[in-house]
């Protein structure tokens, strides 16, 4: 409830609640490449889209998500680059990483997963914080889904046929 953004991506990864896919804490609470407030929903979809695409690639590229916190889309170009000879942009990195989401939530959806699993449980979404710094506040997810459902071009939580070709990937 005191950090939006991890909220939604609770709600959103592919794998179940996940810390380790979509970080936001990293920027909301630590500041880290640079600080969000973590008690507004504003914003956070594509905060959230940007950094589960992101530790798609770092999960991928089998690194310590805690030892990158620092480390963006560029970083990895550049280490791709060297490492392989390839020629790399951040947003390259990027729709990498955003072709393993889509296609990790794909798979997800023939067993038949899709919006009605991208939730929290009522406490985080209907009841306030009693107390303390984060006092009164809840997830305001419906809110946040609506949002990153289109940022993804995604229909009831799953890519629609043309978003998987977009980003090349034939069924």
């Amino acid at each position: 409830r005191g950090s939006k953004g991890i909220g939604l991506n609770y709600a959103t990864a592919n794998r179940g609640g996940c810390h380790v896919t979509g970080y936001t804490i990293s920027p909301e609470i630590l500041g880290l490449p640079q600080k969000v407030d973590p008690l507004t929903p504003e914003g956070k979809a594509q905060l959230v889209k940007i950094f589960q695409d992101l530790t798609s690639v770092v999960n991928s590229a089998v690194n310590c998500l805690f030892a990158t916190f620092e480390i963006g889309a560029k970083d990895y170009a550049d280490l791709f680059n060297t490492i392989a000879g390839l020629n790399f942009t951040d947003s390259d990195v990027l729709k990498i990483g955003e072709r393993i989401y889509n296609l990790e939530r794909y798979i997800m959806s023939l067993y038949g997963f899709g919006a009605k699993d991208d939730t929290l449980p009522p406490r985080l979404t209907k009841e306030p914080m009693p107390e303390g710094p984060v006092k009164g506040q809840v997830v305001e997810l419906d809110k946040m889904l609506a949002e990153y459902y289109k940022l993804r071009g995604w229909v009831d939580g799953v890519p629609t046929k043309e978003k998987l070709k977009e980003l090349g990937i034939e069924l």
